[in-house]
């Protein structure tokens, strides 16, 4: 396997998992800073009120798009098996 093939399968990972954790970070940002807003206007300075509602977002971001970010992982690794032939060459 030459530099270019393993070049090309760590980058094509390395968007497979930017692509599939997009959504979880995604509604984490947004409920973090919805969380800090009503924190600086209420001034309430609780640490679990942060972090509480965060994970609850990100599970149900999981349980949302659970099943697409499986369907992309399993499409990836069905084409990096597929084409194993080729990175052996």
């Amino acid at each position: 396997m030459d530099q270019g093939a393993v070049i090309d399968i760590a980058m094509n990972a390395l968007k497979v998992v930017v692509y599939v954790s997009a959504p979880m970070l995604g509604v984490s940002i947004i409920v973090g800073l919805a969380i800090s807003i009503f924190q600086a206007t209420t001034q309430i300075q609780e640490q679990t009120l942060s972090f509480v509602p965060k994970i609850l977002a990100v599970f149900a971001s999981i349980a949302l798009f659970g099943a697409w970010m499986l369907r992309v992982l399993v499409e990836y690794t069905q084409n990096l098996y597929m084409n194993m032939n080729q990175y052996i060459k």
